[in-house]
């Protein structure tokens, strides 16, 4: 009975971080690197998350506390403009509050709010530095079947989105061999190869990428004002992971860029400035505890 609490708990919370993030961990470290390129830029994060589950209405029901904090250092030519050292040291803290509600046996919905600070936070803290963000999504999974599958659906809004429009989202993962899984999705999809020694080889493609608030703006050569800085890339990654147990692992992934955007903005959130449009390499290495 206790194993059964756990599972169902564990695939709560998948579910919520999947609707937030598309990745079922419960707590993750992880070091990314994006090494100098064609246009002189290099980019590095660190990320730390944690999420934690509290059982209400007789344990059918779930509030899910979560945070995730991201620090981005963007390392920029002196002669690419003033200032540069404004764009280093950006920091993005995530606070997930969300309530997972058990529609059925096959079915929960889930609604999210993120309130969000990213900054570079250089004189202390500021209202440009704060919004809040809203998710609100459907979870079916089935472990059971010939072929195991989990369905995430809905709707994410996020206030430092140029679309001041909820977005829908959509995650299909499918067991469709019993080595072999595919991951059909936005902002992810892949496959992924099981061995039985718990060694995971997989290749993706997905997007990622932040905005966040400069608070001493800069003043660009042509009189434009810059006060945030985003980055998009779209990547294809080959990556490896080991699991210690079957919760705990630990992966290494490699790929490069296929299209990537990091620009400065002005208060209207037009693009001002193009710090990095070239192609390059991306790594990311980690520590985790999923499902």
């Amino acid at each position: 009975m206790r194993s059964c609490k756990r599972i169902g708990m564990l695939s709560l919370i998948f579910s919520f971080t999947f609707i937030t993030a598309q990745t079922p961990d419960v707590f993750r470290a992880e070091y990314m690197l994006m090494p100098e390129n064609n246009s002189e830029v290099s980019t590095t994060r660190i990320k730390l998350l944690a999420n934690v589950p509290i059982p209400v209405r007789e344990k059918k029901d779930f509030i899910v506390l979560g945070a995730e904090y991201n620090k981005f250092d963007y390392t920029v030519p002196q002669s690419t403009l003033p200032n540069t050292t404004d764009l280093s040291n950006f920091h993005v803290l995530d606070v997930n509050l969300a309530y997972v509600y058990k529609w059925s046996e096959d079915w929960r919905f889930i609604g999210v709010m993120t309130p969000r600070w990213a900054s570079t936070f250089t004189d202390g803290n500021q209202r440009e530095d704060f919004n809040i963000n809203f998710t609100a999504g459907g979870y079916k999974e089935k472990k059971d079947a010939e072929k195991p599958y989990r369905l995430v659906v809905g709707l994410s809004y996020s206030a430092t989105s140029p679309i001041r429009v909820p977005l829908p989202f959509v995650y299909y993962e499918k067991r469709f061999r019993p080595n072999w899984a595919y991951t059909v999705g936005v902002p992810k999809t892949g496959i992924k190869l099981y061995t039985k020694k718990q060694h995971f080889f997989q290749a993706e493609l997905f997007l990622d990428g932040y905005y966040v608030n400069i608070q001493n703006d800069i003043l660009l050569s042509n009189n434009n004002l810059a006060t945030d800085i985003s980055h998009t890339a779209l990547l294809l990654t080959l990556g490896y992971q080991y699991k210690f147990t079957k919760d705990i692992s630990v992966y290494l992934l490699g790929g490069h860029t296929i299209t990537q955007n990091g620009v400065l903005r002005n208060s209207d959130r037009a693009s001002v400035f193009t710090l990095n449009s070239g192609p390059g390499l991306y790594f990311r290495t980690g520590f985790r505890i999923g499902i």
